[in-house]
């Protein structure tokens, strides 16, 4: 059964290991930010330091695996109709509206999406690291390193699965950065499947 996220709003739920976690994108052009913690101690998270060194590449994709901060793998990637994420970028904030976008009153971002979500389960706002942004397209100059952040190449009903590798904690969003989804704001959506 799909379900949906909100545009500009979060979730989080359980996922066991071994289920299949598909974020789908169903108007195209969408980002979601995910993040994981590990079910039975929260101080460990998904890493994009450790992922990064590892896969000694930016963009992963299908078979890639997406490490904790203490070298466990969390997620196998699956099938990925888009094979184009981001894994540099944080959250985006109340801060981030305020500081890059000059909001006088800054929506709370996916950080505080994510930060409302995952209270329940004990996660506070200063736990929440750089998550992985599905569908995101950012560039990288090869000689200044500068970032530009492009519109997501996701189209309409394109997809990316996560495997669970251990009992996690998971965070969603249906990103609310303007940059980030091609200055629209659209629905995510998920589906769970038992392996």
């Amino acid at each position: 059964m799909r379900a949906e996220i909100a545009p500009r709003s979060g979730i989080a739920f359980l996922l066991r290991a071994g289920q299949r976690l598909r974020v789908i994108d169903p108007q195209g052009e969408q980002v979601a930010d995910l993040i994981a913690f590990n079910r039975d101690d929260t101080q460990e998270y998904l890493s994009s330091g450790r992922t990064l060194d590892y896969a000694s590449r930016l963009f992963l994709t299908t078979d890639d695996l997406l490490y904790s901060n203490r070298s466990s793998p969390m997620f196998r990637i699956g099938e990925d109709c888009v094979r184009r994420h981001d894994f540099l970028l944080t959250p985006c904030s109340a801060d981030t509206f305020r500081i890059l976008y000059g909001h006088d009153h800054p929506h709370r971002g996916c950080h505080g999406n994510l930060a409302e979500a995952l209270a329940p389960y004990g996660i506070t706002p200063d736990q929440i690291p750089v998550t992985f942004n599905v569908f995101m397209n950012v560039d990288v100059n090869g000689e200044t390193g500068e970032l530009g952040v492009r519109p997501p190449r996701s189209k309409a009903g394109d997809y990316v699965d996560f495997v669970a590798q251990m009992d996690l904690i998971v965070g969603l969003t249906a990103c609310s950065a303007e940059q980030s989804n091609n200055y629209s704001f659209k629905p995510i959506e998920y589906e769970v499947f038992d392996a």
